[in-house]
């Protein structure tokens, strides 16, 4: 029994409900001195360590004193291909996209370079507490082939697919509808439910997709019912007005996707920051999900997601937090979750530490519909989590030397890990219970 057990003590937060609409007491779970115990990759139990050192004698087990253990980070949106176009000075996201994104995306039609940015790539994320992503990959089927490959060869749960685009781009950039069903159906076939990995039907959005090629996309999921629809919707005043445009017998962005079929419960739309009240209420009742990525809207200068509104009672939508590498400007989903408090400040809402951090666990989970699988510590689940040091640096430590005993104080607590936070606060990574990142001394 010994060989297929591990066990880790320390102190534990994980999310067993949504702290927008329950109370903390009832959806924040904080043990002070906790046991997880995991079996063959999966969590078997966790508990207070009192409570179960007596049923688990002669198991060996790893002690993080000190630390803080959660479920691992989950980011809804992130291009692995523009790693090296992060911090591009200047523009705003239409400017932006023809001046540093197109030009940077030509270089992943070469295996070999995708392969290389593919793991600086996810060695960046699992640095940064991240062991879950929905990628964006380019128009080339050979940079997904190196991303899947690269996460593959890591065991990690990640979710990816070849970029379609059929117009309003460079012609090194452009594909056709029938090429890019062709492409999409193949990396499906191979590549979709291969240990971990899935995969995500992904028209960049609808200024560089024609009404045919938003056709096919839909054609595949038809045929492919559980893949995901991935793409980016109202994000910035230029591109609403574009796609109005483009489209000008739809009512809105979000109807030019409704009526191709493509706004379903397995549909994550990046950004959404000019969603109208009819917007919001169609992905509530279509049960999509958005990825609010709020380092990236600030850094092209897009806007202020209406947080408040895609929590609302009215017409819940689910929500998770993305990066959005390279107009993001860090790996951090810890600084995503500072930044998102930010925008909220700046609408003069509220976003607690709590809530900040069930968007980057167990609220990913659910907005990529795997919250059977990940985004907490129940029985069963995927034992992917990262452990914590909350005082990594002179300062935090200085700022965080009272003991944690109460909810106030670990809010508190983890508060200013968000704010001040960094790669340094990730102690390790642990995927399917085994150590993938630890951070040199």
């Amino acid at each position: 029994m010994s060989a297929q057990l591990k066990a880790f003590r320390c102190s534990f937060l994980d999310f067993v409900d949504d702290p927008f609409y329950v109370s903390e007491l009832e959806s924040v779970r904080y043990i002070v001195d906790g046991l997880l115990v995991i079996e063959n990759g999966l969590v078997k139990e966790l508990g207070d360590y009192e409570s179960l050192q007596a049923k688990y004698v002669g198991i060996e087990i790893t002690s993080y004193p000190g630390m803080l253990i959660m479920p691992g980070f989950i980011d809804t949106h992130v291009h692995f291909p523009q790693t090296e176009a992060i911090a591009s000075y200047g523009e705003q996201l239409l400017e932006w996209l023809h001046k540093y994104i197109f030009p940077t995306e030509r270089k992943f039609q070469e295996f070999a370079y995708a392969q290389k940015v593919a793991a600086i790539f996810l060695d960046e994320l699992l640095k940064n507490g991240t062991t879950t992503a929905l990628v964006f990959a380019a128009v080339y089927p050979e940079s997904v082939e190196a991303f899947f490959t690269e996460a593959h060869r890591r065991n990690l749960r990640a979710i990816a697919g070849k970029v379609m685009m059929d117009r309003n781009a460079p012609d090194y950039l452009v594909d056709t509808p029938e090429t890019s069903y062709q492409q999409s159906k193949q990396l499906i076939e191979k590549w979709h439910k291969n240990g971990r990995l899935l995969y995500a039907v992904t028209p960049r959005f609808a200024i560089t997709s024609s009404a045919e090629q938003l056709s096919v996309a839909s054609r595949l999921l038809d045929e492919f019912p559980d893949v995901y629809l991935h793409t980016h919707l109202s994000e910035n005043v230029d591109e609403i007005a574009f796609v109005k445009q483009l489209f000008p017998e739809n009512e809105g962005y979000l109807d030019v996707y409704d009526r191709a079929g493509l706004v379903t419960n397995r549909s994550i739309f990046a950004h959404g920051v000019y969603l109208t009240d009819a917007e919001f209420a169609r992905l509530s009742e279509a049960e999509s999900a958005i990825a609010f990525c709020p380092t990236s809207n600030l850094f092209l200068g897009s806007g202020l997601f209406k947080i408040e509104q895609a929590k609302s009672k009215e017409h819940p939508v689910k929500l998770g937090l993305g990066t959005d590498i390279g107009a993001g400007t860090s790996f951090s989903l810890l600084q995503t979750a500072g930044e998102a408090y930010k925008v909220a400040q700046l609408r003069k809402q509220k976003l607690s530490p709590f809530q900040a951090l069930f968007l980057a666990t167990l609220g990913g989970a659910r907005a990529l519909g795997l919250e059977d699988k990940i985004g907490n510590f129940e029985t069963g689940k995927e034992a992917d989590f990262i452990v914590i040091d909350p005082e990594c640096t002179e300062l935090l430590a200085f700022r965080n030397s009272e003991a944690t005993t109460t909810l106030k104080e670990l809010a508190a607590k983890v508060f200013t890990l968000m704010i001040v936070g960094s790669d340094r606060t990730i102690c390790a990574t642990y995927i399917l219970g085994n150590l993938a990142y630890e951070r040199p001394n």
